[in-house]
């Protein structure tokens, strides 16, 4: 990845460059159905959601002053207390292949650390292959099902991580 790169929580005026981000993500592998982050009010509003959320943290990666993408943890309805759920975590179309998702996914992992969760949780979909075996690099290990109520159901593959 390129010299420069910044990695911070978010902020208000992060949100509209992030939703872009998140839904062009979606457009471009094809993902962009019911039942996913697409369609989620609260992609509009990230630095809100995270603010008003115990046990929350979201983090941006700005180059140049250029948003590039985020990341962030959360504590999802129905999770165990002690797991929490990798949230939101995409990249601008530039920004990928660079190594900057695995930064990224360092930082997730050790902010759910300092906040005591012992377990990490995500949910995907196939057409997102290139994050999944990121995620399988990272020793995140496949389920069965679902866990927590986390509202989109047009995720398929869920995998977990003991920290």
């Amino acid at each position: 990845m390129s010299s420069g790169i910044i990695i911070r929580e978010i902020a208000r005026g992060d949100n509209a460059a992030l939703a872009k981000i998140i839904r062009s993500s979606l457009e471009e592998f094809n993902a962009n159905k019911p039942g996913t982050v697409y369609f989620d009010d609260s992609t509009d509003h990230l630095f809100e959601l995270f603010q008003s959320t115990p046990g929350s943290q979201y983090f941006v990666a700005l180059q140049d002053g250029i948003l590039l993408g985020g990341a962030g943890i959360f504590p999802t309805q129905g999770l165990d207390e002690d797991t929490c759920e990798l949230v939101k975590m995409y990249l601008s179309k530039d920004a990928r292949g660079k190594g900057l998702g695995r930064k990224m996914i360092d930082t997730c992992l050790l902010a759910a650390k300092e906040k005591g969760f012992r377990k990490m949780y995500l949910e995907t979909m196939p057409e997102l292959r290139k994050a999944v075996t990121v995620y399988e690099k990272f020793g995140f290990s496949y389920l069965n099902a679902p866990l927590g109520n986390t509202g989109h159901s047009g995720c398929d593959i869920w995998m977990l991580k003991v920290l």
